[in-house]
């Protein structure tokens, strides 16, 4: 569409020299300045010419590729070392800007934020839902402006957006095939995250796939399940100390999410003395709970490379925008959603991370051995010597 509006305006610059026309003019296009955006980045995106403008300038501001963030909440450790990273660097190599907001956890807010993006000229849009029904209308209203639309690693349920994750469901499998090797019989916690956010009941189905028949078989009892609003650590933190009271502390194992809430679970442990001989598990590769593991205070953190997670959002962000159609994305299948919708998306495969290969994490460079090995005593896992 920008091309063609190009075109079309080179075409009418022509004419106007043609007929004698020899006025100088100067692109107006300025720094927005706009408070919506959550993350610093250089390059702000330009406010639309003013009438009376050269063609020539109009062109070159239309011409700039933008694409829009909507974060859920940047709080988290991931999206700033690793995901918001490798999307501005998909997006730097072909010289596109990036904008972006915060919703703070508020699907209100997220609402808004789409349209402030859509506003200030995104191109296309990567959304990180805080609530995949809520965030519904404002991807219809992005879709029908022409505005594509990535669900980034959330699930929304509109087969016009193109849904980039890892298998989520397989997450969970990795998880509890971890803590049903230590314990394949006898209490276990689940402790899920937030209730609007499709990834918890995914992760949760990866769970039944590995412990179902142990369940119904009466070998494994379930203590304790919830969700967590948010996926806050704090009140994982609060949901396992009042498990850990309701059993007598006759907990054996624990399947937690993500890390984020794991490290609440920790910590609900460590003040009964329970840390390291309960298993637990998480998701993310987060420094910390890396770091648990090689203490042994946590048995498994699946890692999801963010960084590629991001290149492949920022990568698909500038194919969508440039016109290719969602089909013929690189690398998408069809993944029929909990919704009964055929989606388009783009499905990456993660790795769970024991003390029996901390190596991978250390090669990759995704942490540090000094990180990863604090207080951890020399020698006593591989990977820190």
């Amino acid at each position: 569409m920008k091309y063609r509006l190009l075109a079309l305006l080179t075409v009418m610059a022509l004419l106007f020299a043609a007929c004698g026309g020899d006025e100088d003019t100067t692109d107006a296009g300025e720094d927005t300045g706009d408070t919506t955006e959550a993350t610093t980045e250089d390059t702000a995106p330009e406010e639309p010419a003013d009438e009376g403008d050269d063609a020539d300038g109009d062109a070159a501001a239309d011409d700039e590729l933008i694409v829009g963030v909507s974060w859920n909440n940047y709080n988290e450790e991931r999206w700033a070392k690793s995901d918001e990273p490798a999307i501005k660097a998909a997006l730097d190599a072909v010289g596109a800007t990036y904008i972006s907001a915060d919703a703070g956890s508020s699907a209100e807010q997220q609402l808004t934020d789409v349209e402030n993006l859509i506003s200030q000229g995104a191109d296309a849009l990567i959304i990180l839902a805080q609530d995949g029904t809520a965030i519904l209308p404002a991807v219809r209203s992005a879709l029908d402006q022409g505005v594509p639309v990535i669900a980034y690693d959330r699930l929304i349920e509109d087969p016009g957006a193109l849904y980039i994750t890892f298998d989520n469901v397989d997450v969970g499998r990795k998880q509890a095939e971890v803590i049903y090797a230590l314990v394949p019989e006898g209490n276990y916690v689940i402790i899920k995250g937030n209730q609007a956010d499709a990834n918890a009941d995914f992760l949760r189905a990866g769970y039944e796939d590995i412990i179902g028949e142990a369940v119904t078989a009466g070998d494994i009892t379930i203590v304790g399940e919830t969700y967590t609003d948010n996926w806050d650590p704090a009140l994982a933190q609060t949901q396992m100390e009042q498990y850990l009271t309701q059993a007598n502390n006759e907990v054996d194992a624990v399947l937690s999410e993500n890390d984020g809430m794991a490290t609440g679970v920790v910590a609900a442990l460590e003040a009964q003395g329970l840390a390291g001989e309960v298993p637990v598990s998480g998701q993310d590769g987060d420094a910390a709970a890396l770091n648990r593991v090689a203490l042994g205070t946590q048995s498994v953190s699946v890692w999801k490379d963010a960084r590629e997670l991001g290149k492949a959002a920022g990568e698909a962000a500038i194919a969508l925008a440039s016109g290719t159609a969602l089909s013929d994305v690189a690398g998408v299948v069809q993944f029929d959603s909990p919704g009964g919708n055929s989606m388009t998306s783009i499905l990456l495969a993660p790795v769970p991370i024991t003390q029996d290969n901390l190596n991978v994490v250390l090669d990759a460079g995704w942490i540090d051995e000094a990180t990863l090995c604090q207080d951890v005593p020399a020698g006593s896992v591989a990977g820190c010597p």
